[in-house]
C-alpha cells in the first residue's frame, strides 16, 4: 500500500496535485503513471496533472511538471506561482524573492504576503525565445514565426509561435467565444511541424492592454488557465502591433486574470493569485 500526502492547489483554477518531495521519495520509473493516476477525476483526485515539489543543487527549490497524460512539461506558469507559496509558506525560503529550477531554466518569484500567508505572486518568466529552431516548428528557415500562413485542413491559419521555456502557438481572432479551441487545439498540439508538441493560444484583443484567452495546452487539453500561454499571448499582441512592451496588459482566461508585462530588457513578468485547495493522502496498492 502506498500513502502518498499531497496538496492539490490552483493558480486561476489550472489545478495540479502538488508532492513535496523535500519529505517524500517517489520512484524516478513511476511518475509518469503516478501522475495519469492522481490527476483522474474518476478514480484518482482529479487535476490536470501533478507537480513535484524538489530539492535542487542550483536554487532553493525545484519544480517538475507531469502533465495529466504523463508527459513531463518544461515548464508551467500557475504551477510556479504555486510552488512560490508554497516554498515560501513552508519555510523552504525565507526570502520573498527567489529562484525555482525548472527544466526551462531559471525563474525568478517574488511572493506578496499578508502575515504568513502568501497572497499573490510574480514571476519573471524570462525572455521569450522566438527562432524558429527553438519553438521548435518545422518550416522555412526564417527567424521569427509572427502570423505566418499555416494549412490545416484546407483551412488557413495565422500563427505566431513564442517559446516559454515550453512551446505556443498563438492565433487571434474576432470573438473568443466563436474560437475553434476543441477542434483545432489537439490538430495543432500533435501536428508534425511541432516535434516536440505545442500549447495552442486563441486570442481576443479587447484593447491594447487588455485581451481574452482561451488554451489548449499540450499534454491537458482545454485548461481554465496556462500561466506561460498568457506570456506567449502577450509576447504575440506585441509582435503583432497589437499591444506595446513596458505595458501591462491584462489576461483574461477561464479561471481569472493575471496582468503579463513584457519589458523593454526582454523579460515578461507575471503576476497573479495561487490558492490551496485542500490537503490530503493518496492511497493505491
Amino acid at each position: 500500500m502506498m500513502k502518498l500526502k499531497f496538496t492539490k492547489m490552483h493558480g486561476l483554477g489550472n489545478s495540479y496535485i502538488y508532492v513535496d518531495l523535500f519529505k517524500e521519495k517517489l520512484e524516478e520509473s513511476k511518475l509518469p503513471s503516478l501522475a495519469i493516476e492522481v490527476a483522474d477525476k474518476n478514480k484518482g483526485i482529479g487535476s490536470d496533472g501533478m507537480i513535484l515539489i524538489c530539492p535542487s543543487d542550483i536554487a532553493p527549490v525545484k519544480m517538475r511538471v507531469f502533465n495529466n497524460d504523463g508527459s513531463e512539461a518544461k515548464n508551467c506558469g500557475n504551477g510556479l506561482r504555486c510552488v512560490a507559496k508554497f516554498a515560501y509558506e513552508h519555510q523552504y525560503v525565507t526570502d520573498t524573492t527567489f529562484q525555482i529550477e525548472t527544466l526551462g531554466g531559471l525563474v525568478e518569484a517574488s511572493v506578496f504576503t499578508t502575515g504568513s500567508r502568501v497572497t499573490s505572486v510574480t514571476v519573471n518568466m524570462g525572455k521569450p525565445r522566438l527562432e524558429r529552431k527553438a519553438i521548435p516548428m518545422l518550416g522555412e528557415a526564417i527567424d521569427k514565426v509572427v502570423s505566418e500562413a499555416f494549412e490545416v485542413e484546407s483551412e488557413t491559419l495565422e500563427i505566431t509561435a513564442v517559446s516559454m521555456g515550453n512551446p505556443h502557438a498563438v492565433m487571434f481572432v474576432d470573438d473568443i467565444t466563436e474560437a475553434p479551441v476543441a477542434r483545432i487545439g489537439p490538430i495543432l498540439e500533435k501536428h508534425q511541424r511541432f516535434p516536440e508538441w505545442i500549447n495552442v493560444e486563441f486570442v481576443e484583443m479587447s484593447s491594447a492592454n487588455e485581451l481574452h484567452f482561451r488554451v489548449w495546452e499540450r499534454g491537458s487539453g482545454i485548461t481554465q488557465a496556462c500561466g506561460t500561454g498568457a506570456c506567449a499571448a502577450v509576447v504575440a499582441a506585441v509582435l503583432n502591433g497589437y499591444s506595446k512592451k513596458d505595458e501591462k496588459v491584462v489576461v483574461h482566461l477561464l479561471g481569472g486574470d493575471l496582468t503579463i508585462e513584457w519589458r523593454q530588457d526582454g523579460d515578461v513578468l507575471m503576476t497573479g493569485a495561487a490558492e490551496i485547495i485542500c490537503e490530503g493522502v493518496f492511497e493505491r496498492n
